[in-house]
């Protein structure tokens, strides 16, 4: 019987999950903390990602120590500190800074179909990861990712494209990613055996 599950995540042990949903045959890997964010189909991430306000498409391989949608703080005020927003767990007589929250929560980062972060990468707020894309290990990505690109250093900058822009743009018009759980699992010999070109020219 397969492992995961088309109507709830995998959730390892000592995950924190808050305002987080799914798509199908989704896994959390353990000690992940997931807030304000959702998991499209197939996606998973491995151990102790820290992911906050973003959307993952389907089938997005997130490696461990991942960090998505790191939250700021005010360097515009005049101090940095947790006290003037998160103002209830220091004074009795004082309310968080909603607004404050609120701002934070309206960064969005997008994380595209079929992309590969690598160990320990950081993907800043507002950051639009394209499909296809790879980002490197270790890498901090602060402008968004073309399509197919892959991305390495800090700052990421463009390593080189993971398919031509013509084979990019091929297998954007084809998402695959969209096909049923069905076909999927009918080509599966040909996503294992196939090159990516000559996927196109069997499925288009």
């Amino acid at each position: 019987m397969a492992r995961l599950s088309q109507t709830k995540p995998f959730v390892h042990p000592d995950c924190e999950l808050t305002e987080a949903t799914f798509g199908k045959f989704v896994e959390i890997g353990r000690g992940s903390r997931l807030s304000c964010c959702h998991f499209d189909d197939y996606s998973y991430c491995d151990r102790f990602t820290d992911i906050a306000n973003a959307w993952v498409g389907k089938f997005s391989n997130i490696a461990a120590f991942v960090r998505i949608g790191a939250t700021d703080h005010p360097m515009e005020k005049a101090s940095l500190h947790h006290f003037h927003y998160r103002s209830a767990d220091y004074f009795d007589d004082a309310d968080h800074d909603d607004a404050w929250f609120a701002k934070r929560r309206a960064r969005r980062t997008s994380i595209g179909h079929d992309t590969w972060l690598g160990h320990g990468a950081q993907v800043r707020p507002e950051v639009t990861i394209g499909h296809g894309a790879v980002i490197a290990g270790g890498a901090i990505v602060t402008k968004d990712v073309d399509p197919y690109m892959i991305v390495a250093g800090i700052p990421a900058i463009p390593l080189r494209r993971r398919f031509p822009a013509k084979i990019a743009d091929r297998m954007m018009a084809l998402a695959w990613w969209s096909w049923s759980h069905a076909d999927i699992r009918a080509a599966l010999a040909d996503f294992r055996s196939l090159g990516a070109e000559a996927f196109l020219e069997k499925y288009e």
